[in-house]
């Protein structure tokens, strides 16, 4: 195989508000975390543990402007992105940070309208089709 690929996909919940950082020429970067957990539970003690992962995702332009004005803290999200590397240097100590420059955001749970306490109607999820195996009717005429 002559190419590679970068590619990250996660699902998680934000750990604070959009931070943006606007420049002159009208572009614009938003930062913020986002955590994702797994659960097992321990074979000896059978005791249920959480694990969870700290992200640092990256957002640019339109995409910013999107993410600052409706995700909040506690906010599910999916992302797909790629893993960007950098390294500075900061007191004479080298630092280096892993992110993930975000190019597709879906919304899966928004906490503002949840807790929107104005609108006693309960919020609507959509719903999920699942397929399901459809048995044959006993007078199907059909040659299989």
């Amino acid at each position: 195989m002559a190419g590679t690929i970068n590619k990250v996909i996660l699902i998680g919940n934000l750990g604070d508000d959009v931070k943006m950082h606007y420049f002159d020429d009208q572009n614009c970067v938003g930062r913020f975390p986002i955590a994702t957990s797994e659960s097992y539970t321990n074979r000896q003690t059978g005791e249920k543990v959480t694990t969870t992962d700290w992200h640092n995702l990256v957002v640019r332009n339109g995409l910013a402007k999107v993410c600052e004005k409706y995700l909040t803290k506690g906010d599910k999200i999916y992302v797909e992105g790629k893993l960007k590397n950098r390294q500075w240097e900061q007191d004479g100590v080298k630092r280096y940070s892993t992110e993930i420059q975000v190019n597709e955001m879906t919304m899966l749970s928004n906490k503002r309208s949840l807790e929107n306490t104005n609108n006693p109607q309960p919020i609507q999820q959509p719903s999920v089709t699942t397929t399901k195996a459809v048995e044959p009717e006993e007078n199907d005429d059909l040659p299989f």
